[in-house]
Protein backbone atom coordinates (compact mmCIF):
# COMPACT_ATOMS: atom_id res chain seq x y z
CA UNK A 1 0.00 0.00 0.00
CA UNK A 2 2.81 2.41 0.81
CA UNK A 3 4.34 1.75 -2.57
CA UNK A 4 1.04 2.43 -4.33
CA UNK A 5 0.61 5.79 -2.61
CA UNK A 6 4.16 6.77 -3.44
CA UNK A 7 3.48 6.16 -7.12
CA UNK A 8 0.32 8.21 -6.84
CA UNK A 9 2.22 11.16 -5.43
CA UNK A 10 4.20 11.43 -8.65
CA UNK A 11 1.67 10.19 -11.18
CA UNK A 12 -1.35 12.26 -10.14
CA UNK A 13 0.18 15.71 -10.76
CA UNK A 14 1.60 14.47 -14.05
CA UNK A 15 -1.78 13.23 -15.26
CA UNK A 16 -3.41 16.46 -14.14
CA UNK A 17 -1.00 18.41 -16.33
CA UNK A 18 -1.73 16.10 -19.24
CA UNK A 19 -5.44 16.73 -18.79
CA UNK A 20 -4.97 20.49 -18.76
CA UNK A 21 -2.69 20.40 -21.78
CA UNK A 22 -5.43 18.53 -23.58
CA UNK A 23 -7.79 21.43 -22.87
CA UNK A 24 -5.32 23.75 -24.60
CA UNK A 25 -5.21 21.83 -27.88
CA UNK A 26 -8.38 23.42 -29.23
CA UNK A 27 -11.54 25.20 -28.19
CA UNK A 28 -14.96 25.48 -29.72
CA UNK A 29 -16.65 28.66 -30.87
CA UNK A 30 -20.38 29.24 -31.18
CA UNK A 31 -21.58 31.60 -33.89
CA UNK A 32 -25.13 32.88 -34.28
CA UNK A 33 -26.17 34.74 -37.44
CA UNK A 34 -29.30 36.55 -38.58
CA UNK A 35 -29.20 37.97 -42.06
CA UNK A 36 -31.13 39.46 -44.95
CA UNK A 37 -28.13 40.42 -47.01
CA UNK A 38 -28.57 40.65 -50.77
CA UNK A 39 -26.05 38.78 -52.88
CA UNK A 40 -22.73 40.67 -52.98
CA UNK A 41 -22.42 42.69 -56.17
CA UNK A 42 -19.64 45.14 -55.42
CA UNK A 43 -21.47 47.12 -52.75
CA UNK A 44 -19.10 49.42 -50.88
CA UNK A 45 -18.59 49.25 -47.13
CA UNK A 46 -17.02 51.12 -44.27
CA UNK A 47 -16.13 49.60 -40.89
CA UNK A 48 -16.75 51.40 -37.59
CA UNK A 49 -16.38 50.43 -33.94
CA UNK A 50 -19.63 49.35 -32.30
CA UNK A 51 -18.04 50.13 -28.93
CA UNK A 52 -16.91 53.70 -28.31
CA UNK A 53 -13.99 52.42 -26.22
CA UNK A 54 -12.48 50.78 -29.30
CA UNK A 55 -12.89 53.67 -31.73
CA UNK A 56 -9.81 55.43 -33.08
CA UNK A 57 -7.22 52.94 -31.79
CA UNK A 58 -4.54 51.19 -33.79
CA UNK A 59 -5.70 47.89 -32.33
CA UNK A 60 -9.21 48.30 -33.70
CA UNK A 61 -7.83 49.47 -37.04
CA UNK A 62 -5.82 46.25 -37.30
CA UNK A 63 -8.83 44.03 -36.66
CA UNK A 64 -11.00 46.18 -38.96
CA UNK A 65 -8.48 45.51 -41.74
CA UNK A 66 -8.88 41.75 -41.15
CA UNK A 67 -12.67 42.08 -41.36
CA UNK A 68 -12.28 44.17 -44.51
CA UNK A 69 -10.13 41.51 -46.14
CA UNK A 70 -12.83 38.91 -45.56
CA UNK A 71 -15.56 41.22 -46.86
CA UNK A 72 -13.52 41.89 -50.00
CA UNK A 73 -13.05 38.15 -50.53
CA UNK A 74 -16.82 37.76 -50.24
CA UNK A 75 -17.48 40.30 -53.03
CA UNK A 76 -17.79 43.67 -51.33
CA UNK A 77 -15.56 46.71 -51.96
CA UNK A 78 -14.01 49.09 -49.44
CA UNK A 79 -15.52 52.56 -49.88
CA UNK A 80 -13.10 55.25 -51.04
CA UNK A 81 -15.27 57.75 -49.17
CA UNK A 82 -16.72 56.29 -45.93
CA UNK A 83 -19.51 58.88 -45.99
CA UNK A 84 -20.79 57.42 -49.28
CA UNK A 85 -20.50 53.72 -48.43
CA UNK A 86 -23.44 51.46 -49.26
CA UNK A 87 -22.97 49.38 -46.10
CA UNK A 88 -21.93 50.31 -42.58
CA UNK A 89 -20.21 47.41 -40.77
CA UNK A 90 -20.16 47.70 -36.99
CA UNK A 91 -17.63 45.54 -35.12
CA UNK A 92 -16.94 45.00 -31.42
CA UNK A 93 -14.91 42.45 -29.46
CA UNK A 94 -14.07 41.68 -25.86
CA UNK A 95 -12.68 39.06 -23.49
CA UNK A 96 -13.80 38.68 -19.88
CA UNK A 97 -11.70 38.41 -16.73
CA UNK A 98 -12.00 34.64 -16.68
CA UNK A 99 -13.49 32.10 -14.30
CA UNK A 100 -11.49 29.70 -12.18
CA UNK A 101 -12.08 25.99 -12.76
CA UNK A 102 -10.96 23.20 -10.42
CA UNK A 103 -9.99 19.74 -11.60
CA UNK A 104 -9.07 16.79 -9.37
CA UNK A 105 -7.05 13.69 -10.21
CA UNK A 106 -7.16 10.88 -7.66
CA UNK A 107 -5.39 7.58 -7.12
CA UNK A 108 -7.46 5.97 -4.42
CA UNK A 109 -9.19 2.61 -4.29
CA UNK A 110 -12.72 2.03 -5.53
CA UNK A 111 -13.90 4.82 -3.26
CA UNK A 112 -11.22 7.35 -4.20
CA UNK A 113 -11.90 10.50 -6.23
CA UNK A 114 -10.23 9.39 -9.42
CA UNK A 115 -10.42 5.59 -9.42
CA UNK A 116 -10.90 3.98 -12.79
CA UNK A 117 -9.94 5.06 -16.31
CA UNK A 118 -12.64 7.74 -16.43
CA UNK A 119 -12.17 9.15 -12.91
CA UNK A 120 -14.83 9.23 -10.27
CA UNK A 121 -15.02 5.42 -9.81
CA UNK A 122 -18.26 4.41 -8.17
CA UNK A 123 -18.82 8.01 -7.10
CA UNK A 124 -20.21 9.12 -10.46
CA UNK A 125 -22.59 6.15 -10.58
CA UNK A 126 -23.87 6.86 -7.08
CA UNK A 127 -24.43 10.55 -7.76
CA UNK A 128 -21.30 11.93 -6.15
CA UNK A 129 -20.73 15.57 -7.29
CA UNK A 130 -17.54 15.60 -9.33
CA UNK A 131 -16.21 16.68 -12.70
CA UNK A 132 -15.31 19.74 -14.74
CA UNK A 133 -15.96 22.99 -12.98
CA UNK A 134 -16.95 21.51 -9.62
CA UNK A 135 -15.09 21.43 -6.32
CA UNK A 136 -15.23 17.92 -4.92
CA UNK A 137 -16.00 17.95 -1.16
CA UNK A 138 -14.89 14.28 -0.99
CA UNK A 139 -11.48 15.22 -2.34
CA UNK A 140 -9.55 14.83 0.88
CA UNK A 141 -11.76 12.19 2.47
CA UNK A 142 -11.24 9.16 0.21
CA UNK A 143 -8.56 6.54 0.31
CA UNK A 144 -5.35 7.10 -1.61
CA UNK A 145 -3.95 10.31 -3.03
CA UNK A 146 -5.79 13.14 -4.76
CA UNK A 147 -4.32 16.06 -6.69
CA UNK A 148 -6.14 19.36 -7.28
CA UNK A 149 -5.35 21.70 -10.17
CA UNK A 150 -6.98 25.05 -10.85
CA UNK A 151 -6.91 27.04 -14.07
CA UNK A 152 -8.71 30.01 -15.62
CA UNK A 153 -11.12 29.83 -18.54
CA UNK A 154 -11.75 33.02 -20.53
CA UNK A 155 -14.79 33.82 -22.68
CA UNK A 156 -14.22 35.98 -25.74
CA UNK A 157 -16.81 37.54 -28.04
CA UNK A 158 -16.91 39.17 -31.46
CA UNK A 159 -20.02 40.89 -32.78
CA UNK A 160 -20.64 42.22 -36.27
CA UNK A 161 -23.63 44.15 -37.59
CA UNK A 162 -24.21 45.38 -41.14
CA UNK A 163 -26.64 48.22 -41.88
CA UNK A 164 -27.70 49.63 -45.23
CA UNK A 165 -26.51 53.23 -45.16
CA UNK A 166 -29.39 54.60 -47.25
CA UNK A 167 -32.06 53.84 -44.66
CA UNK A 168 -30.16 52.31 -41.68
CA UNK A 169 -31.94 48.99 -42.23
CA UNK A 170 -30.23 46.12 -40.39
CA UNK A 171 -29.12 43.44 -42.87
CA UNK A 172 -26.87 41.25 -40.73
CA UNK A 173 -26.26 40.47 -37.08
CA UNK A 174 -23.67 37.95 -35.99
CA UNK A 175 -21.97 36.99 -32.74
CA UNK A 176 -19.12 34.56 -32.22
CA UNK A 177 -18.19 33.38 -28.73
CA UNK A 178 -15.45 31.03 -27.55
CA UNK A 179 -13.93 29.72 -24.32
CA UNK A 180 -10.20 29.18 -24.04
CA UNK A 181 -7.24 29.21 -21.66
CA UNK A 182 -5.89 32.30 -23.45
CA UNK A 183 -7.00 35.91 -22.97
CA UNK A 184 -4.79 37.33 -25.74
CA UNK A 185 -6.91 39.37 -28.13
CA UNK A 186 -4.18 39.14 -30.78
CA UNK A 187 -4.88 35.40 -30.86
CA UNK A 188 -8.60 35.34 -30.15
CA UNK A 189 -9.97 38.09 -32.41
CA UNK A 190 -8.45 36.86 -35.71
CA UNK A 191 -9.77 33.37 -34.98
CA UNK A 192 -13.23 34.69 -34.14
CA UNK A 193 -13.21 36.68 -37.38
CA UNK A 194 -12.43 33.46 -39.25
CA UNK A 195 -15.33 31.78 -37.46
CA UNK A 196 -17.69 34.64 -38.31
CA UNK A 197 -16.85 34.40 -42.01
CA UNK A 198 -17.02 30.62 -42.26
CA UNK A 199 -19.79 30.06 -44.85
CA UNK A 200 -20.66 33.75 -44.57
CA UNK A 201 -23.32 35.11 -44.37
CA UNK A 202 -24.86 31.78 -43.42
CA UNK A 203 -28.51 30.92 -43.00
CA UNK A 204 -30.85 33.28 -41.23
CA UNK A 205 -31.29 32.24 -37.59
CA UNK A 206 -28.55 29.62 -37.59
CA UNK A 207 -26.30 28.75 -34.66
CA UNK A 208 -23.25 26.65 -35.53
CA UNK A 209 -20.23 25.33 -33.67
CA UNK A 210 -16.71 25.62 -35.07
CA UNK A 211 -13.48 24.29 -33.56
CA UNK A 212 -10.72 26.89 -33.49
CA UNK A 213 -7.06 25.91 -33.84
CA UNK A 214 -4.74 25.91 -30.80
CA UNK A 215 -2.62 28.90 -29.90
CA UNK A 216 0.80 28.73 -31.50
CA UNK A 217 3.68 28.60 -29.04
CA UNK A 218 6.80 30.66 -29.25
Amino acid sequence: MARFNKIGLFAAPALALVALSGCATSFKADVARFQQLPAPAGQSYTIVADDARLAGGLEFSHYADLVGQRLTQTGYVAASDPARADLIVRVAYDVDNGREKVRSTGFGGPYGAGWGPWGGGFGGRWGRPWGYGFYDPWLFGGAGYNDVSSYTVYTSDLSMKIDRAADNRRLFEGKASAQSLSNKLTYLVPNLIDVMFTDFPGKNGENVKVTLPPEKKG
